[in-house]
């Protein structure tokens, strides 16, 4: 059956994989030749070599020297760089022979710092070593970036240049069998079954490993079955029932609707003397929940414990959504309604369930009412619950009470574990505690909880976001030194910590070093990058980056292609915009609302403003919802053009998709009536939206206020003033100039005296600068006597009156 499927899933992808595969194994620049089925495997050792040939010298002094010091050495580098594709193949085919690590430093030195495409020849051979070596992580790494750069349907190609060129070489079973596996892992499971088959017609064995991860990609197929079936027949008793098929099979029967038959596969592994793990039981209890028998559901959760697996996080969570309770909590009181008819009492579990589905829907109170319940009725709360509790606490910015749960755990003797520490280190930065969060971390480390880099990652981003970066680096470096970081995003976080403070040469430092520890960079690793560059005005310099981003099997994202359309729409490049908008369609890759937000400031500022209106209804209909700043951008551009009226329609427009304008809307529109000589509409719009209790910012009243003075209404003004001082925000000695800075212009003296007068009373003690255009306007207004008034008050605060200003 499996190889009926294999031809009919093949014989198409064959027809237009040949010529491709022909080109392959004929060119000279893939090393092995003509790799004909009637031709021997070519040897490099047996191909010709002239005086000029540099691969033998190479060779020598890589072997003689040592690769740092020949790679130190003057032309070296040079003479490597010259080397073409056929030249490397030899080398590397060369040194995997002599030393195994040295082809292996070779072959990444020149990816890495020489951004050197190597051939596929190349690549399975240092495949091959690091099989050899049972370094399979980074032979899964290797194997990835050939499935990248391939792609799908690809499996015959490679199966042919690993039939024809690799066959005697040692590990050869190893690296089929990884290839099979990273097949199954990138989702191209044709191609993992059609490696399989090849394994089999090569009598070459298939890991369990293998096996077991492409029965979990095809769950959802009828494929398994057979494939299921093939396994039985062909490796018969050795490979027997697993946990983890039967957990692959259990999930395809649930998904299926068919739970009945799960529970005979989960009985069927205690027959087998298999222990069935959490996964197991949480495939069966989300199985039970689909089709509606809640109760069984419990039963097996409370099964757990019987056999020595305890419920985790995501059992709890399983239990909940089939309770539904991210929209009525009904159904989980329905159940315990029932268990009480029936003698029984509600245990841990369901409360458990209860405190997790109220949590879900951000009804912390009604969870923390419910602990009360528990308590009240002699149960202790499991870590779970308590985890659940703290994690909605510090959502909702009550980490004080959430501080006091930690304490409460540990009284009752519960010992809190690594993830709720993590919860709330993460929660405490989040508040700007970084030093309670740092004084946390110290105790967790006390308790000999060794932290994970969730934990290093909050306080890192802690220290990051308050731009503590001396201190964040201090403590990455501390972190390197125990040899605690080998996860690229706490590399990520000070790369993007360095970024956003402009100093995108450290941030390039921290990516050379996080390739030479053999860290795989992440797209985020790029992205961040590719910001820095950007935003320093490198753009071609963030654009040499996405051929790096291509060598480590990577792909653009579209935060990548949105940083580089804001960048371009800076630069008014409007046309290199829209073609990468066009890009990312062309790659199925979706623009985010960010991403159209960017197209639509880019438009606005060509002064396309029906294009970008045209653009944002499109968003909708795509699916993509608008933000405040998608409307803000639109608002703004039509407030500068003098066009109030659709300005409003979009502010109307947000109102009517239930997107509540922020205080940044209602400034633009304020502004824009101001600048427009709308002072009545913005007076008007300013009451209104203080009758409506929306909260506004210190923005409104300095706009609205400025307005008025250049208006020469001080009355309004100063009524404006007054409101802004009553409201709580915080007022300076600029606030003052700026009002008695305008007065002063219009030559309304009066008017000037009386805001200096209100400064004063109000505790403000006046600047050089105030007092100087004051002396300059009374001088000009032939005030005298205020000259000399006001020479005094300077004096008196220290200041320095100018001689010829009270001359």
């Amino acid at each position: 059956m499996l190889k009926k499927w294999i031809l009919l899933n093949f014989r198409k992808k064959r027809q237009l994989l040949s010529p491709f595969s022909s080109s392959i194994f004929s060119k000279p620049s893939v090393s092995a030749a003509k790799l004909s089925s009637d031709e021997p495997t070519i040897s490099f050792d047996s191909v010709d070599q002239t005086p000029a040939d540099p691969v033998p010298e190479i060779i020598a002094n890589l072997r003689n020297l040592g690769f740092k010091k020949f790679i130190d050495g003057d032309d070296s580098k040079n003479l490597i760089l010259r080397l073409s594709e056929f030249q490397v193949d030899r080398i590397i085919d060369c040194l995997r022979v002599e030393s195994l690590d040295l082809a292996v430093t070779f072959f990444d030195w020149l990816k890495i710092h020489c951004g050197f495409k190597h051939s596929l020849f190349a690549s399975f051979v240092i495949a091959h070593v690091l099989a050899a070596k049972r370094s399979f992580k980074e032979l899964r790494l290797v194997l990835e970036q050939i499935l990248q750069e391939q792609g799908s349907g690809s499996a015959p190609s490679l199966c042919e240049l690993l039939l024809h060129s690799f066959r005697g070489f040692e590990s050869n079973r190893e690296v089929w069998d990884m290839l099979a596996f990273v097949y199954s892992r990138t989702g191209m499971v044709h191609d993992a079954v059609f490696v399989i088959a090849k394994m089999k017609e090569l009598d070459l064995k298939v890991s369990i490993q293998t096996y077991n991860s492409l029965l979990y990609n095809l769950r959802h197929t009828d494929i398994m079955w057979d494939l299921y079936d093939d396994i039985k027949e062909t490796a018969g008793k050795e490979f027997g029932p697993s946990v983890v098929s039967l957990n692959a099979i259990m999930s395809r029967y649930c998904k299926l609707g068919f739970a009945e038959v799960a529970k005979g596969l989960f009985c069927l592994m205690l027959k087998y003397g298999l222990h069935p793990d959490a996964f197991s039981y949480n495939i069966l209890i989300h199985g039970l929940c689909i089709a509606g028998s809640m109760e069984e559901a419990l039963e097996f959760t409370n099964d757990m414990g019987r056999h020595g697996v305890e419920p985790d996080a995501i059992t709890y969570s399983i239990l909940a959504k089939g309770f539904h309770l991210l929209s009525q909590i009904s159904g989980a009181w329905k159940v315990i309604q029932k268990l009480l008819i029936k003698g029984s009492d509600p245990d841990i579990v369901t409360y458990t369930v209860l405190i997790c589905g109220y949590c879900q829907i951000g009804n912390v109170e009604e969870g923390l009412k419910l602990r009360e319940v528990m308590l009240s009725q002699g149960f202790k709360l499991n870590v779970i619950a308590y985890s659940v509790l703290l994690s909605s606490m510090c959502k909702s910015g009550r980490i004080d009470e959430a501080l006091g749960l930690l304490y409460e755990m540990e009284a009752v003797g519960l010992k809190p574990d690594l993830v709720t520490y993590s919860i709330l280190i993460r929660g405490l930065c989040k508040q700007d505690k970084v030093h309670k969060a740092i004084q946390l971390y110290n105790e967790m480390c006390s308790k000999r909880i060794s932290p994970n880099s969730f934990a290093h990652g909050a306080i890192l981003l802690g220290l990051c976001e308050k731009e503590m970066i001396t201190e964040a680096r201090m403590y990455f470096y501390s972190l390197i030194m125990s040899n605690c970081i080998q996860d690229v995003v706490l590399y990520n976080i000070m790369i993007d910590g360095y970024v956003k403070l402009g100093n995108i040469g450290e941030a390039v430092q921290l990516y050379r070093q996080l390739i030479e520890k053999r860290i795989s960079p992440s797209i985020v690793t790029f992205n961040s990058l590719i910001y820095g560059f950007c935003k320093n005005g490198k753009v071609a310099d963030a654009r040499r980056l996405l051929d790096t981003i291509k060598l480590h099997g990577l792909e653009p994202s579209a935060v990548t292609y949105t940083t580089f359309m804001n960048a371009y729409c800076e630069e008014g490049n409007i046309q290199r915009l829209l073609a990468l908008l066009q890009e990312m369609e062309t790659k199925a890759i979706g623009p985010t609302h960010v991403t159209y937000t960017v197209v639509i400031k880019g438009l606005c500022k060509q002064w396309k403003l029906q294009e970008a209106v045209q653009l944002l209804e499109d968003m909708y209909v795509i699916g993509v919802t608008p933000d405040q700043i998608t409307y803000n951008t639109i608002i703004r551009s039509f407030c500068k053009c003098k066009d109030l009226r659709k300005a409003f329609h979009l502010l109307n427009q947000m109102w009517l998709h239930n997107l509540e304008p922020t205080s940044a809307t209602y400034n633009i529109l304020i502004d824009g009536l101001c600048v427009n000589g709308d002072l009545k509409n913005a007076d008007c719009l300013l009451v209104s939206l203080q009758e409506h209790n929306i909260s506004l910012t210190k923005v409104a009243y300095t706009t609205i206020i400025k307005a008025h003075c250049a208006k020469g209404d001080v009355h309004k003004a100063m009524t404006f003033f007054c409101q802004m001082v009553e409201k709580g925000f915080e007022i300076s000695i600029r606030d003052y100039s700026s009002v008695i800075n305008r007065l002063c212009k219009r030559c309304l003296i009066t008017e000037a005296k009386s805001f200096f007068c209100m400064m004063l009373s109000n505790g403000f003690p006046p600047d050089q600068e105030i007092c100087e255009v004051m002396l300059i306007a009374f001088h000009q207004g032939g005030d005298l006597g205020s000259v000399f008034e006001l020479a005094a008050v300077m004096i008196k605060s220290g200041l320095l009156p100018d001689k010829f200003l009270i001359n």
